[in-house]
């Protein structure tokens, strides 16, 4: 998060940063030329502003001695090491909220363009982007007991995050004014307020600030699930990124049961029913930049009662995700265009299998985005609907109707579909209602809980389907994880040891297949974009078994899974921890990410 080296420090200087200063530092310290340090002169001042001088450099454009521009963070960094002081890149989910309000109010942090990022039982820990302006530190001193350390950021930073920080306390405060002396009753009695107060607290302002605060603060960290969850004393929030859950803020239990119901109403949901799980929808806006109308965003709610409350989960549906291209999604070559060839067949059926968080609705949706043309009706079956798409007739399985995936499947045939997509095979009548439906000349898609291909084959055999309707229905099995990418903010490169053991290991890992080409591993840092874990989103790892007649033959004599995927692989399936092992050679993921995340090779 932070980086200190300490340098030479400038003489005594006293009041704001002059840019005028700046310029000559940074010729001083050899970081730009004499020419470079001319330009910028005349470029500023003949361009009046209002900016900090750390953002006025950057916007007129500085060029270090190696012709690359420094931006306002590489700014802030030098400037920094130039006055020996820490550098910080603010981090929202590290920061505690309450206890950074507490230390000083909005307008003194405004006023003086300071905001405390760390508090400890002896220190507090204050952003700066006025390194020499320090009339406030005796009085902060002496109000909070604790002795104050500076430390350098981007003004923006400050800027952005004094008003997030400060307006969110703001709002749990207001949020708790009526029930926040209740917080830490029991169970009981926290359900007797509800019952009691529910609705009023469901619409008071304060909680609308925070429900609203707290899904824009989702997006803006690219979560892909938001839990709110009840405790004995507090409610924690915690945001799902890139697969792994990342705390954000502890709440009193009055605010976080206000902030449910809140949902629960935006959702249609029965917000006095807590006894039995729901599911509802929400849709808002993602900000947009200026004036610009932000994108739809899809929620999908879900709730749970637990023993001191109702567990609430939102999955953030990206609006992206159905229009990613094969390589976006992380398809190697080799396997997009048996891909595409499979998903361009008339009839037959194609499974895509895989744990739950996959992302077996993302390739599926993304497939069948591209196959939605208005010459072809696509219908689906789906428990739930994942994601509203225009483009699909989406229907939602209701067991208490008695539709359940085979009755909507034995509906939808009656309905003039081409494509058909089910969202789960789940029992015998299901799989053989998609086997009647691909013999009936129809494309059918469908998913499957299983470790790898083959496995999705001896599955569907032991649900009862016959090898010979297999044979003449199944036309591929596309098996699938998701793994953590590195960083590229700050990912590095190993040294020469650790690549030759790093590759001794892989080479080990994929056996009996070879590791050609080259290699280049890195290995994950941690920067404050990707909130210090070294990883940056994810991509898609994966196994295309296609059949062929020599599969099927295998199918017929010898219907035994160590057969399956000996012939699979013959056919051209590349298994799951081979494609993990290339994602490393390319430096794009690490080797422990691939072996917690695809079986074994095996056959």
């Amino acid at each position: 998060m932070k980086t200190h080296t300490t340098s030479h420090a400038p003489a005594a200087q006293h009041g704001p940063i002059d840019w005028r200063v700046l310029v000559g530092w940074l010729h001083e310290d050899g970081v730009i030329s004499a020419d470079e340090a001319a330009r910028t002169v005349a470029r500023c001042a003949s361009a009046q502003s209002t900016l900090h001088p750390l953002q006025r450099l950057a916007v007129v454009g500085v060029a270090r001695t190696d012709g690359t521009l420094l931006d306002v963070e590489a700014l802030t960094q030098w400037l920094a090491q130039r006055c020996g002081l820490d550098y910080v890149r603010i981090d929202p989910l590290k920061v505690d909220v309450a206890k950074v309000a507490d230390v000083m109010s909005a307008a003194y942090a405004e006023r003086h363009h300071v905001l405390p990022v760390l508090v400890g039982p002896a220190e507090v820990v204050v952003a700066t982007a006025e390194p020499f302006i320090r009339d406030w530190v005796p009085e902060v001193e002496r109000q909070t007991r604790r002795s104050v350390r500076l430390a350098l950021a981007s003004p923006g930073e400050i800027k952005r995050y004094t008003a997030e920080f400060f307006a969110l306390a703001k709002s749990v405060r207001a949020a708790s004014k009526s029930g926040g002396q209740n917080a830490m009753a029991s169970f009981e009695q926290l359900v007797e307020l509800g019952k009691a107060n529910k609705q009023l607290d469901a619409n008071d302002q304060g909680v609308v600030q925070v429900v609203d605060w707290l899904w824009q603060y989702a997006f803006d960290q690219r979560a892909s699930d938001i839990h709110l969850e009840p405790r004995r004393e507090q409610g924690v929030i915690r945001f799902r990124i890139d697969g792994v859950l990342h705390p954000v803020y502890q709440m009193p239990m009055g605010v976080m049961s206000a902030m449910t119901a809140r949902i629960k109403l935006l959702g249609r949901m029965d917000v006095v029913e807590k006894r039995r799980p729901q599911d509802g929808r929400i849709k808002t806006l993602r900000p947009g930049r200026g004036a610009e109308r932000g994108e739809e965003v899809e929620m999908r709610l879900s709730t749970l009662p637990t023993a001191f409350g109702e567990k609430l989960v939102m999955r953030i549906f990206d609006p992206d995700s159905t229009v990613k291209d094969l390589t976006a999604l992380g398809f190697a070559p080799h396997d997009a265009q048996r891909w595409e060839d499979l998903t361009r067949r008339p009839h037959g059926i194609i499974l895509v299998t895989g744990p739950t968080g996959s992302g077996k609705t993302t390739t599926l949706y993304a497939t069948l985005k591209r196959l939605a043309t208005e010459e072809v009706n696509v219908s689906t079956v789906e428990d739930p609907i994942e994601m509203i798409e225009p483009a699909f007739n989406q229907t939602q399985v209701q067991p208490h109707l008695d539709l359940d995936f085979a009755q909507g499947l034995r509906a939808l045939m009656r309905q003039d579909p081409d494509i058909i997509m089910v969202g789960e095979v789940r029992d015998l009548a299901t799989a053989e209602m998609a086997v009647q439906a691909a013999l009936t000349g129809h494309l059918v898609f469908t998913t499957l809980h299983t470790n790898d291909a083959p496995s999705a084959v001896m599955r569907l055999m032991e649900l009862g389907i016959p090898p010979y309707l297999l044979n003449a229905t199944v036309l591929g099995v596309l098996a699938q994880r998701l793994v953590r990418t590195l960083c590229p903010a700050c990912r590095v490169r190993e040294d020469d040891d650790a690549t030759a053991a790093s590759h001794q290991a892989l080479t080990e890992l994929v056996k009996p297949w070879k590791v050609t080409g080259s290699y280049r591993p890195y290995k994950p840092v941690g920067c404050v974009d990707c909130r210090m874990t070294g990883f940056r989103g994810r991509m898609g790892l994966y196994e295309l078994l296609t059949v062929t007649e020599a599969f099927k033959d295998t199918v017929s004599r010898e219907p035994q899974m160590e057969a399956l995927r000996r012939q699979a692989v013959a056919d051209g399936m590349r298994p799951l921890r081979l494609a993990g092992a290339a994602r490393v050679a390319e430096g794009q993921t690490t080797l422990d990410e691939v072996l917690a995340t695809t079986p074994p090779v095996t056959g």
